[in-house]
């Protein structure tokens, strides 16, 4: 892999670091909260602030630790187009997360510190990732001229 290459896995390895993180500290604090309202689900009771927390952070967790794993995925492709493919899947979930953090900001799950610092890395792997998508159109665009 390349320098770039090399960087560009760290700060997803970073931000999916950061994710499984802010996935547990949610879990533990919607715990903590007073109102403890339940609803049945499955065999138990749970309660629904836990609930809910519990289904944002899940999608976030999916995508933000899936953007490390197409990408990782797109170094080591096959072909030109199997790392196309898998890097602009990466660049799918990572768009996917940014959404995921609007929306637990939304909600209230994230104060602004938090939001701000995990969108703003976020972000910055959508712009390298986009980069790199739109390089690999440029080439491609080039190949057939």
């Amino acid at each position: 892999m390349s320098s770039i290459g090399d960087s560009i896995q760290e700060k997803c390895m970073a931000f999916g670091d950061r994710v499984i993180k802010l996935n547990d500290y949610l879990l533990a604090e919607a715990c903590k909260k007073e109102d403890q309202r339940c609803k049945k689900y499955g065999g138990g009771r749970i309660p629904i602030q836990l609930l809910a927390v519990a289904n944002l952070s899940n999608q976030l967790l999916r995508a933000g630790t899936s953007i490390g794993a197409n990408n990782a995925e797109a170094t080591s492709a096959i072909s030109k187009a199997d790392f196309k493919s898998k890097s602009y899947i990466a660049l799918k979930e990572a768009r996917e997360s940014l959404y995921w953090l609007n929306l637990l900001r939304r909600n209230n799950y994230l104060d602004d510190k938090q939001y701000n610092s995990l969108y703003t890395d976020c972000d910055e792997l959508v712009k390298v990732l986009t980069h790199r998508c739109k390089k690999l159109d440029e080439n491609k665009d080039g190949d057939r001229k």
